[in-house]
């Protein structure tokens, strides 16, 4: 089975849990904690798919902030799926098998990217945007009146 059917198989299998943690706030905080935590201890044979999953809990902590609103529901909804499918350990091929644990994780990961790959530039460029204001911030007050003579 290629990496691109065994992303969209896993994606199908956890899509409709999704829902459950974009309309609970308190356990979508939850999933990114474990997600971060899971992560972090699995850093070493996460490190080819490293970028990708830190951008998409960048992105899901900034969307559950409300500091980033403008993603369409269906692509947020695409990386929670991406996070649970990250999270739960019995998926299609189970985290404890050495090699090949967290193959099917990456191929999910890698699925959710290439659909919402434009939705993830426009985030990029939005968060390179905040640093820029958070670093300067007399430059995001800054008032621009015109002389009307």
């Amino acid at each position: 089975m290629n990496q691109e059917k065994v992303g969209k198989k896993g994606y199908k299998r956890y899509k409709n849990k999704a829902d459950e943690y974009l309309n609970d706030k308190e356990k979508a905080e939850g999933l990114l904690t474990t997600a971060r935590e899971k992560a972090s201890a699995k850093k070493g044979p996460l490190t080819d798919a490293w970028d990708k999953i830190q951008l998409i809990l960048s992105l899901f902590e900034d969307w559950l902030k409300g500091k980033y609103k403008t993603i369409p529901f269906r692509s947020i909804a695409m990386a929670t799926v991406a996070i649970i499918y990250f999270v739960i350990p019995t998926d299609l091929i189970p985290d404890f098998i050495l090699g090949l644990g967290y193959g099917d994780d990456i191929a999910v990961l890698a699925f959710v990217f290439k659909q919402i790959n434009k939705d993830l530039e426009a985030y990029k460029i939005w968060k390179e945007e905040r640093k820029v204001i958070d670093l300067n911030p007399e430059e995001a007050d800054v008032e621009i009146t015109i002389d009307e003579e």
